[in-house]
Order: C-alpha cells, then sequence, then structure tokens
C-alpha cells in the first residue's frame, strides 16, 4: 500500500480549504533502497543511485475505485549498467529529473530485489497503489483528490461549509443524504480560504488545517436534536461530503442554545 507524503497532504488540504492544488502532467516511480518516509523530498529520500543506467520511469494509473488509484501499465526501466543495489521501496514523484522534485507517495515492494549490470528492471501492473483508508473523507472526495493528484484529473476546488449531524455519516453520503437539524434556525455555515471572509481555515501545516476565526452558527429557535457529529460539506444545501467526525461528544441542542467551535478547534487532517 502507498502512503501520502507530508507534502501530499499539505498540499491537497490546501486544494479543499485554500489554494488550488496544479498537478503533474506526468508522474514518475522512482526505486528507494530504504523506506522514503512521508518526509522524503525528491533530494532526501534514499533513491538508486544516479549511475548504472538509472533513471525516474512515467507510471500510470487507473480511475480511482474504492478509494484508491492502481497502476494500470507495466513500467520498465533502463537495462542497468552496473549494480543498482537492493531495491525496498518505491517513491513517486512530480519530475524525472533525479534529486529533485516532491515526493508524493511511497511504499514498499512485497519481495525486494537485487539489481545487477544487465538486468532491466520492471514493475508489474497493479503493482503500486494508494489509498485512503476508510473513515473521515468521503469516498467522492478521497477519488477526487486521488484522480487529481496522480492522473491529472481536473477536480475544481471547493466551497467548503460546516454541518452539524443528528446520525452518523458513512463514507458513501452525500450532501443530500446526511440527517441535520430541521428548522429552528439551522444552516450550515461557511468557511472560506485563508484571507477571505469570516471566517476562514488557516493554511495547512503539520498535515492540519484548522479554523482562523470563531465558527458560530444562529442561536437555536427550537431544539435541533442530538447532534452525534460534524461534516464538511461543499454547498449550502445538498452537495459533496468532503470530511466528518462522528467521535465528538453526543450534545443536545435546545431553543436558545449557540453551537459554535473557538479558535482552532475545528481541526482537519490527512495522516
Amino acid at each position: 500500500m502507498g502512503s501520502l507524503t507530508d507534502f501530499a497532504e499539505l498540499e491537497l488540504l490546501d486544494h479543499v480549504c485554500n489554494a488550488a492544488y496544479t498537478p503533474p502532467a506526468t508522474v514518475y516511480l522512482a526505486l528507494t533502497t530504504a523506506d522514503p518516509t512521508d518526509a522524503a523530498t525528491g533530494a532526501s529520500m534514499s533513491e538508486v543511485a544516479n549511475a548504472g543506467a538509472y533513471a525516474r520511469t512515467a507510471i500510470t494509473f487507473g480511475a480511482a475505485a474504492s478509494r484508491r488509484v492502481t497502476q494500470n501499465a507495466i513500467v520498465t526501466f533502463p537495462q542497468a549498467s552496473a549494480g543498482w543495489g537492493t531495491v525496498t521501496h518505491w517513491a513517486i514523484v512530480d519530475t524525472a529529473t533525479y534529486g529533485s522534485g516532491n515526493v508524493l507517495a511511497h511504499g514498499q515492494f512485497g519481495t525486494s530485489k537485487s539489481i545487477v549490470s544487465g538486468n532491466t528492471p520492471s514493475v508489474a501492473s497493479g503493482e503500486v497503489y494508494v489509498e485512503f483508508l476508510a473513515g473521515e473523507i468521503s469516498t467522492t472526495l478521497a477519488h477526487n483528490l486521488l484522480n487529481l493528484m496522480f492522473r491529472n484529473v481536473a477536480y475544481s476546488k471547493p466551497n467548503t461549509f460546516v454541518a452539524l449531524v443528528t446520525v452518523a455519516v458513512a463514507d458513501t453520503d452525500t450532501g443530500s443524504t446526511i440527517t441535520e437539524p430541521s428548522g429552528g434556525a439551522y444552516a450550515r455555515v461557511q468557511v472560506n480560504i485563508n484571507g477571505g471572509a469570516s471566517p476562514t481555515w488557516d493554511l495547512a501545516v503539520a498535515g492540519l488545517v484548522d479554523n482562523t476565526h470563531l465558527i458560530d452558527f444562529a442561536n437555536a429557535t427550537a431544539s435541533w436534536g442530538t447532534i452525534v457529529g460534524v461534516a464538511i460539506v461543499s454547498a449550502a444545501s445538498a452537495g459533496d461530503v468532503l470530511f466528518y467526525d462522528n467521535g465528538m461528544a453526543d450534545q443536545l441542542v435546545g431553543a436558545g442554545d449557540d453551537v459554535q467551535w473557538p479558535i482552532g478547534d475545528l481541526d482537519l487532517t490527512m495522516s
């Protein structure tokens, strides 16, 4: 399984909440002799030495499905003219230029291989994939972000609204299928990009975005029922569920109650 790097997480969080991410037209598979880790850069990962005819090689992915993108064609590297060492891991990078660029994802091969002179290494179709695990990011958003970053499929930066829910949210829910309070002056609250009209998100740092300003719902004029979770959705009504959290403490909202998130208390994360 492939994991997103710290760089990729920040870019995707900001694509949803702040400035749009511009994906590379082509992504490349790099071979490494140790785990690149989430903090990897094109210059710092343990990439095979820039010798022996080694070169990063373009990789393609099929359309996102089941919360993952999967390599859809064999990747064949140049024939080695000297030993490349023992390859244990892979990285997906946004440039073919050795020692540069951004690492988007990384993972471990099922079997390590010692590459010697005369070998022509290849990676079978389906060996490399990147996925979001279940929970807290909707399947729709997972597919849109994976297609954007790894397949250069356009996904326009969405608006973001905070919604309260009285029934737990599922990965497959939409803004039309979640159960929200009805009446009593309830309405979703929009949160804008950094530098926009209050309330706004801050810029992504350390895999996290949170609210720069107080998020304040209108005072309830009638009971909203018991709030069991929160969702970030793409429109004032209907739209797509983007993120959600069913783990908050249940809270009964009655007439006259005011629901707020203090500055910095509503966190969106990728890890």
